[in-house]
């Protein structure tokens, strides 16, 4: 089970944008950012995070059905507010690898996940705009706090007693 991701240029190759399909799901659209000369931050983001296997990430928890107010193209709901709220320390420790990788590539020092970006930013490069860029978010199933809770019992009132006649 994956989530396919075709991200795309617009605008001359200044703007990158991308489609998301999660596995048994209609696509939504994502964000749309500026693509400078370097690989634009949510490719990067999903290099690292795919590269590093980090599932509780920005793509994981949108693979898994979270919601986030900044992707235009999916509905918030309440479930998927409730997943991305129970994955926040994640999420944002997640952010913290991906931009600590990102900002080493950038310089030239080593990181684990330097020829990955490499490797990107050449297909990137060579992305014509009429085209998409394919990639593939292998969902790992996470905990979903929405799931497994049971609802309340209904309980209902005692159907009332006939009358019992005195004597």
């Amino acid at each position: 089970m994956a989530m396919q991701v075709a991200f795309y240029k617009g605008d001359g190759g200044r703007l990158c944008g991308w489609v998301a399909t999660p596995a048994g799901r209609r696509p939504f659209q994502g964000t749309t950012m500026a693509a400078g000369r370097h690989v634009p931050h949510d490719l990067a983001q999903f290099v690292v995070e795919s590269t590093l296997g980090l599932h509780e990430g920005f793509w994981g928890l949108l693979a898994n059905g979270a919601s986030f107010r900044s992707v235009p193209g999916r509905r918030p709901t309440r479930p998927g507010l409730e997943l991305a709220a129970a994955h926040r320390d994640a999420l944002y420790a997640t952010e913290g690898i991906v931009n600590a990788h990102v900002a080493a590539w950038l310089k030239g020092a080593p990181t684990p996940v330097g020829p990955a970006l490499d490797a990107m930013l050449a297909r990137w490069q060579a992305l014509p705009e009429d085209t998409e860029l394919r990639v593939e978010w292998p969902t790992r199933r996470l905990p979903h706090p929405a799931r497994g809770r049971r609802r309340p019992a209904r309980t209902r009132a005692p159907a009332p007693r006939p009358a019992t006649p005195t004597r």
